[in-house]
């Protein structure tokens, strides 16, 4: 079993892989991201490192005897003018802001790149944890209603089409009416957003109407970047007046599936998983 370096940003997946990487008996060390990572994972063995200490991340993985890298969490797009290299950072920033310039996923390709070159393996959070993505069919006691099937079509055609646009991975649609998309804010940001729009036009905890859509982009680097959902989504997309979420199965992330489940049942949102490129 090879050693994992897990690459730690910000959220809740990071804290799931080490902890099944933990239960598992896998051995792997943890390269918290300064001002990202979670607080608990200092419980692991491992450093913190900035985003532009190139160098030491590299030193210590090797040190650590680790051949597979895992990048896992939220990390802003950063400032490349605020990021404090070190020596092998300073050689490797301009190529990331060259790549940065085509897009993000270009930028996430460039940086596994870099890895590649240290002789490290990929690893997708996916293929750390087996059984993490989203299944085909309802995913928890609830499940798409007639009237949901609509906007689920229609949601799902929107986040496939900003994704080819390197836009986002999300969309809102209540009743035909696309309330919203995701841009660099995020998936709970554009949440936010519906549930400050108008009842008129979006469900609420007494009449929920309406779906959020992930899916990820044609070109995405989906070692590093698969779309997420966790139980915060889940609530906000409660608080939102949301019927349920849809994915691609397969090609979802669900962070704390069990927790995620019972969020779902108890809240009343429906989770459905589609074939991947497909009609809902």
């Amino acid at each position: 079993m090879r050693k994992l370096g897990l690459i730690a940003g910000g959220g809740a997946l990071p804290v799931e892989l080490a902890a099944h990487c933990e239960a598992a008996g896998r051995p792997f060390a943890v390269m918290r991201l300064r001002s990202f990572a979670d607080p608990v994972l200092t419980r692991y063995r491992g450093i913190e490192v900035g985003l532009g200490e190139f160098g030491k991340v590299f030193k210590a993985l090797k040190a650590e005897g680790c051949e597979v890298v895992c990048f896992a969490g939220t990390v802003e797009r950063p400032d490349f003018a605020a990021i404090m290299p070190d020596l092998r950072g300073v050689a490797v920033i301009p190529g990331l802001i060259k790549a940065a310039r085509q897009g993000d996923d270009a930028l996430l390709r460039r940086l596994l790149l870099e890895f590649e070159k240290e002789g490290f393996a990929i690893e997708g959070a996916h293929e750390v944890v087996g059984e993490m993505t989203l299944p085909l069919g309802a995913l928890g006691a609830h499940a798409p209603r007639p009237q949901d099937l609509p906007d689920i079509e229609r949601a799902l055609l929107v986040a496939r089409e900003i994704g080819k646009l390197d836009v986002g991975q999300g969309a809102v649609v209540c009743e035909g009416l696309v309330l919203a998309v995701e841009a660099q804010e995020g998936t709970d940001a554009m949440l936010r957003r519906v549930a400050d729009l108008p009842l008129a036009i979006r469900g609420s905890a007494e009449e929920r109407r309406g779906v959020l859509a992930k899916a990820p982009k044609p070109i995405q680097e989906t070692r590093v970047d698969l779309p997420t959902i966790g139980v915060a989504t889940l609530q906000r997309a409660a608080r939102a007046g949301l019927a349920g979420i849809v994915g691609e199965a397969g090609r979802l992330l669900v962070v704390d599936r069990e927790a995620v489940i019972a969020c779902a049942d108890d809240l009343g949102l429906f989770i459905l998983g589609v074939e991947p490129g497909g009609p809902a």
